[in-house]
């Protein structure tokens, strides 16, 4: 019989943050409230920072979750706000053109400071710490294109990030594995939990309504008195709403079949460690940055406010399954001992995954589908990103004028087989990441 690694036996198949916070749990005998301005739909950071926003101006608002509060990304990423979107800029100039890209860049600046104000103005108690984050090179090529990316971001944003060398990268991380590295103060990080949690709170104290295992099931348009109006069924009772926000990321439901087909769901896993002895947490990260990786295929990896390593990646590329959790954790200990040899003798104590919602461009969107608000795509950026959109969508609800640079760009449908509900080519476009950062 084959015996269980020492370092693995002690293992919980649990989202460690978790373990860290009280979700906040809606009255299960409270009943919905006949009519509302928005129902939202979806308690992530998208839908909650949206329902504090427009809490805040006085408008009636439910939010409806099928499942917990937070239950979905919101609360299972490595807790990373981080600047910038995931395409390289001349990427971007290249397909948007530089005034559009100006307007994404600030959006991912701006996104930071609103996560730092909320938590501030709402005294949210979520380990925020801008910490700023690290982009280790896997290869020198990469490395070198990092001089001429710093360049341009200055150049065109006039935004700072600093280039550490390789004899040099020892101050920043506890590994000889990288050729180099490329610093943004601006990022931070966060407990993620806490941080939903603590949006919760703030959005009912607003006076939001807040319901959880309410699962939409559908949404009728109709018209009343001349004016248009929603008619949303979930498994606790219907209320009528003026606007309804879609707030589901990679759980977007059959409710918003359109939108659906427009997600690929995809696989991200975390496993943490046990808490670390000061001096081994202070050498693997000297400056406590939120780190990831120059591939595709990419892990990131940051420690957690008692000194675990969390250490995370697409292991998988299918949406999480008890199989694919399980498998993630030999995965990602391999990947983790690669990068720190010294916690060769760690025990992993949590690993977890969760669904990041991608768009097939890799771009966040936003816009209205059959009259309906919303916002998804975050592809890993989703902490700041989220809530930044919900804040603007509440913004554009209460009748201010948009300036959502995602909202008017091209939202590609992908082809079948990648599309939320059908993903059986996702372990193809993995192997496909895999070869080309081979390749690349």
């Amino acid at each position: 019989m084959r015996r269980t690694a020492p370092y693995m036996t002690a293992i919980q198949e649990t989202n460690y943050w978790l373990t860290t916070t009280e979700i906040p749990a809606a009255d299960p005998h409270r009943a919905l409230p006949d009519s509302v301005d928005v129902a939202i739909i979806g308690a992530g950071f998208t839908g909650l920072s949206a329902a504090l926003a427009l809490a805040r101006r006085g408008l009636r608002v439910a939010v409806l979750e099928a499942r917990t509060i937070g239950w979905g990304a919101s609360s299972r990423n490595g807790g990373m706000v981080l600047t910038g979107l995931k395409l390289p800029v001349p990427t971007l100039i290249q397909r948007y053109g530089l005034e559009k890209v100006r307007a994404m860049y600030a959006a991912s600046l701006d996104s930071i400071d609103l996560v730092e104000s909320i938590v501030g103005e709402e005294k949210i108690d979520c380990d925020f710490l801008r910490c700023g984050h690290l982009e280790v090179a896997c290869k020198q090529s990469h490395f070198t294109g990092y001089a001429e990316s710093a360049a341009r971001i200055k150049r065109e944003f006039g935004h700072d990030l600093r280039i550490i060398p390789r004899s040099e990268l020892r101050q920043e991380i506890g590994s000889d594995l990288y050729f180099g590295g490329m610093v943004d103060e601006s990022s931070a990080g966060v407990n993620p939990a806490r941080y939903v949690a603590g949006l919760a709170h703030a959005a009912h104290r607003a006076g939001a309504s807040l319901h959880d295992r309410a699962e939409v099931t559908a949404v009728v348009g109709e018209t009343k008195n001349g004016s248009q109006q929603y008619l949303v069924c979930t498994s606790r009772g219907a209320l009528t709403a003026r606007e309804v926000l879609l707030a589901t990321g990679a759980y977007t439901a059959d409710v918003a079949p359109e939108l659906r087909r427009k997600i690929i769901p995809i696989g991200s896993y975390i496993i943490t460690t046990g808490v670390l002895p000061d001096a081994l947490a202070r050498e693997l990260s000297p400056r406590n940055r939120m780190i990831y990786d120059s591939k595709h295929f990419l892990y990131y990896y940051r420690l957690t406010p008692d000194n675990r390593m969390l250490f995370g990646g697409r292991a998988a590329f299918f949406p999480e399954t008890e199989s694919t959790v399980r498998q993630s954790a030999q995965i990602l200990r391999r990947g983790m001992i690669s990068v720190f040899p010294q916690l060769r003798e760690s025990k992993v104590e949590y690993v977890w995954g969760g669904t990041l919602d991608f768009a097939f461009d890799v771009m966040p969107h936003a816009g209205a589908v059959d009259g309906m608000h919303f916002a998804l795509g975050y592809a890993g950026h989703g902490v700041a990103a989220a809530t930044w959109m919900g804040t603007k969508l509440a913004s554009i609800i209460c009748g201010e004028k948009p300036d959502l640079p995602f909202a008017d760009i091209p939202f590609p449908t992908p082809p079948i087989g990648l599309r939320s509900g059908n993903t059986w080519a996702l372990p193809l476009a993995g192997a496909y990441y895999k070869v080309l950062d081979w390749l690349t």
